[in-house]
């Protein structure tokens, strides 16, 4: 199995920045993807950015220019850094991997969430 820890989510000012981090660990052989999700009260769950084992990467429209994602595939490490943030950004943000754990066997997880919240 494979577990992720999730990191960095706090209160912020508009305006301020944070890092997130997600740490998967387990009995993983590749790891395809890593991405962040969110999800604010009452709205569905929406992709954030999410980054592929050749390196491409993809944003949502709504964090363009302020969100940049990273990953460290020594330590199966994704990063978000968030700048800029707005009250629109407040939500619990998850962690998902999609990995390998054997051959010809792939299966997604999710962390459990940290959360995000942006106010004056």
């Amino acid at each position: 199995q494979v577990q992720l820890v999730e990191s960095g989510g706090s209160s912020v000012h508009p305006g301020g920045s944070l890092t997130l981090s997600c740490a998967a660990s387990g009995s993983i052989i590749t790891v395809v993807s890593m991405a962040w999700y969110r999800q604010a009260p009452g709205k569905a769950r929406e992709l954030v950015a999410d980054t592929w084992s050749r390196g491409a990467t993809t944003y949502a429209d709504s964090v363009k220019g302020r969100f940049t994602i990273s990953r460290d595939d020594a330590k199966n490490t994704v990063y978000l850094q968030m700048n800029n943030l707005e009250p629109e950004d407040t939500a619990t943000y998850h962690c998902n991997v999609d990995a390998v754990v054997e051959p010809g066997y792939e299966n997604i997880y999710w962390g459990q969430g940290t959360q995000v919240t942006v106010s004056s």
